[in-house]
């Protein structure tokens, strides 16, 4: 099967949030599907990010993770959506800032040489989630439990993408509603 980095994957409204939602059905662990479990689809993403991504302006084109970065890579990744789900649901704890702060650093200080690398951008982008003043903006799709930044204006956005996942749970309401209601 074929994968390709479209518009979608990159509803998440930041980088880190994007790198976070590499990781499909997270929570269920018969399928859940890791998308940089794929070299090529991993050195694929920056590509993507910059075509698609909601911050390509702020970090322009991304280099691929070097081979001998891609474990930091994903524990950065972990980190990243570790903290921050834990924070949208009300159970940030101290233990896992400093994770996320470790995994950044180490980012950083590996990595910078190559400020256009994917995990460098990925760890500013994460700093720049942390040092924002509304992290009420930050939410959970009901749908795919993706990691998405709101950005409409009165934060009443409630999927990570409308087209997919606000479609999906329209269309799923919709025919048990066709199912439930008797026919004249």
């Amino acid at each position: 099967m074929t994968f390709s980095w479209t518009r979608h994957r990159f509803s998440g409204g930041a980088l880190a949030l994007d790198v976070a939602n590499s990781v499909v059905l997270r929570a269920d662990p018969e399928r859940r599907v890791d998308r940089f479990a794929d070299p090529a689809t991993l050195d694929a993403f920056p590509a993507g990010a910059a075509r698609h991504g909601a911050e390509h302006g702020l970090f322009g084109a991304l280099e691929p993770v070097r081979k001998d970065a891609r474990e930091d890579f994903l524990a950065l990744r972990e980190a990243i959506d570790r903290h921050f789900r834990a924070e949208i649901l009300g159970a940030g704890k101290p233990a896992l800032l400093a994770d996320l702060l470790d995994a950044i650093s180490a980012t950083l200080r590996r990595s910078g040489e190559r400020p256009q690398a994917l995990d460098t951008a990925t760890a500013r982008s994460a700093l720049l989630l942390l040092s924002r003043p509304e992290p009420e903006r930050l939410k959970i799709c009901p749908n795919c439990h993706w990691l998405f930044l709101d950005r409409s204006r009165n934060r009443s956005r409630a999927w990570c993408d409308m087209a997919v996942c606000g479609n999906r749970v329209k269309a799923s309401r919709h025919y048990r509603r066709t199912r439930e209601e008797p026919r004249p």
